[in-house]
């Protein structure tokens, strides 16, 4: 028997009835013993100063946050080091990426992005109202800038580059990103995805910031959620010229960042937790190199990653070797078809993956 609950006649949006679903990374159930590297967390616990801000600001959690988070913004900004207007905060770089393109897709503007790459991209390109133009990422798992580049075309209005690519790990170089900005028309918005830019290591990657300078048709996205540890409590941010940060501003949510998460941002931009915390990326990017070096010498050729995951491109097999990492005690993110994405964590967790994966080669 039907009810009034599940008989609504109200339509949705086609755009909306249409939507891919964002599937987060696995997580273990109650109580099961497994090693979580589906979702690319930062292992470490966040600092005891961020977490005393953390219990201080949560005894205030009957107010309403600052609106503007205004006191965070200036700790971006001069950790970024450019003015104030040039920097908007939200509730994650996901929430942050859905207001750029609210403030400048109009119902059927163009917005080209690689594929594979971060799945909330063609949910948030839907959802404003634009019309997604996707271009394959390389058998090497790198952006291919020459096929985004002449995939624009006068409908256009945003080119998306997402380095290091999730979920394949190569970070864009510059004199790529600079060849693609400069056959871009200066009124087609380039979105250049930066969550684990502090993870990068390679010397031909290019600097955000000075792009920024040159070309203010570019719009940096970052978050503190990778390598500050922060992923619980949502805190992302966008790096644009001051026209286009106001624009991203008028259309953000409401109080998007509460005053814990502001609270933990800025404890965690303090130069003694931001000193500390670095050495936290950089004992994992340590990390991840072991474990690439060991899966190499297991016979794999895997991407260059440059992210805190390694990618991979195990195709129909994909499936089947999810399976048998949850089975081994191991949880993993498979994307049915391409491949799986494997986050650097604990070193025994790296360790269990790595004996599983020399199963896998023949």
């Amino acid at each position: 028997m039907s009810t009034a609950a599940d008989s609504s006649t109200v339509p949705l949006r086609a755009a909306v009835a249409a939507l891919p679903p964002y599937v987060p990374g696995a997580r273990p159930a109650p109580g099961a013993r497994l090693w979580k590297l589906s979702s690319n967390e930062n292992p470490y616990a966040p600092l005891p100063s961020v977490l005393e801000a953390i219990a201080r600001a949560a005894a205030e959690a009957n107010r309403y946050p600052d609106m503007y988070a205004t006191d965070l913004v200036a700790a971006l900004a001069a950790h970024v080091g450019v003015p104030n207007d040039q920097v908007v905060v939200g509730n994650g770089s996901v929430a942050v990426l859905s207001h750029v393109l609210q403030a400048v897709v109009e119902p059927g503007d163009e917005v080209v992005y690689p594929w594979r790459s971060f799945e909330a991209y063609p949910i948030a390109v839907a959802v404003a109202g634009g019309a997604s133009v996707t271009v394959p990422v390389g058998h090497d798992g790198r952006l291919d800038l020459p096929a985004m580049t002449a995939a624009v075309t006068p409908r256009t209005r945003v080119v998306m580059v997402c380095t290091p690519n999730n979920p394949t790990g190569p970070a864009v170089h510059a004199d790529e990103l600079e060849t693609l900005l400069a056959a871009v028309p200066g009124d087609v918005l380039v979105i250049v995805d930066e969550a684990y830019l502090e993870f990068v290591r390679d010397p031909q990657a290019p600097d955000g910031v000075d792009l920024l300078r040159r070309h203010p048709n570019v719009v940096l996205l970052r978050t503190l959620s990778k390598a500050y540890g922060l992923a619980g409590l949502r805190v992302g941010y966008a790096v644009a010229a001051p026209r286009l940060a106001a624009g991203i501003r008028a259309v953000s949510t409401p109080f998007g960042v509460s005053h814990v998460a502001q609270a933990a941002a800025l404890a965690s931009l303090e130069a003694a937790a931001q000193a500390e915390l670095l050495e936290h990326v950089s004992a994992l990017v340590a990390e991840r190199d072991r474990v690439t070096a060991a899966l190499r010498s297991q016979g794999w050729e895997l991407p260059e990653t440059h992210a805190n995951f390694v990618w991979f491109p195990l195709a129909e097999a994909t499936m089947d070797r999810a399976a048998e990492a949850t089975a081994a005690g191991v949880l993993v993110r498979p994307f049915a078809g391409d491949g799986l994405r494997v986050s650097i964590g604990e070193v025994e967790a790296n360790d269990a993956f790595l004996a599983l994966a020399a199963t896998w080669r023949p």
